[in-house]
């Protein structure tokens, strides 16, 4: 039976409009298409299947299968979604979502359709060893992400100051303290600054607005300053390194 587009109104389901029979006649013109070879008379016959039930899971299938082959990939995404949404879900649709999911980098998204599979049949061979190639692609995703975070503040840190605009003041201070780079800043303290010949309170609170413009802060590194800084124990040292280390200044 013919559906009229009159009919169609808002607050009706769709399964007041599925027409099954009709949708189960155009399945079976469309699988004949497809073995004869003529896949695009077989997309629009489950086309028209799809149209006339909306909710049969093997015309969403069979049209999301079909249009993944032509290369259509973006259109048989949205029909293996609307597969997967008829309960209970068709084991293949759910296997070649999570395909195309993992293909595009949405591991999360992979990951959901496999685990809907395994909950069901916790022994799909397919779907374990996809899972394990999924959340493998996922770490390491992760993992790159990561280095790439950690090279973008390494090479922030690695800014020279005389990359900004700072006063012919601030720029000799830091430089007679051999402060370099905002690294440098880091993990200098505001009071280390301050006990600088020549810089004040106006110069302090310059290098603080760079900084924070940079999401950086004074000091913030400063503990790992003191951690890298070697120890040096007199029994480490040979008898003439001892023996200059303990000469007056005066003699110097």
């Amino acid at each position: 039976m013919a559906h009229d587009p009159l009919d169609t109104m808002i607050g009706v389901s769709d399964t007041n409009r599925r027409d099954q029979q009709t949708a189960m006649r155009l399945v079976a013109d469309a699988k004949r298409a497809d073995q004869a070879g003529d896949r695009m008379k077989a997309i629009s016959e489950y086309r028209r299947a799809v149209a006339s039930d909306p909710q049969s899971a093997e015309a969403l299938f069979g049209l999301a299968y079909g249009l993944d082959l032509v290369g259509e990939e973006d259109e048989a995404l949205a029909f293996y979604e609307r597969c997967i949404a008829v309960q209970p879900p068709l084991v293949n649709a759910l296997m070649n979502l999570a395909v195309m999911y993992e293909d595009r980098g949405e591991y999360a998204s992979a990951e959901r359709c496999l685990r809907q599979v395994l909950d069901t049949y916790p022994n799909h061979l397919r779907a374990r060893l996809f899972m394990k190639d999924v959340q493998a692609s996922r770490e390491m995703v992760i993992e790159e992400e990561q280095d790439r975070d950690i090279f973008k503040r390494k090479a922030l840190l690695d800014t020279p100051v005389t990359d900004f605009e700072l006063s012919v003041r601030s720029r000799n201070c830091l430089q007679r303290m051999g402060v370099m780079t905002l690294g440098d800043l880091t993990e200098t303290t505001e009071q280390e600054l301050l006990s600088s010949k020549n810089f004040g309170e106006t110069s302090l609170i310059e290098i603080r607005e760079m900084l924070n413009s940079k999401g950086l802060e004074l000091g913030q590194f400063a503990h790992q300053k003191r951690e890298q800084e070697p120890t040096y124990r007199p029994e480490d040292m040979s008898a003439d390194e001892r023996a200059l280390l303990d000469r007056p200044i005066s003699d110097l």
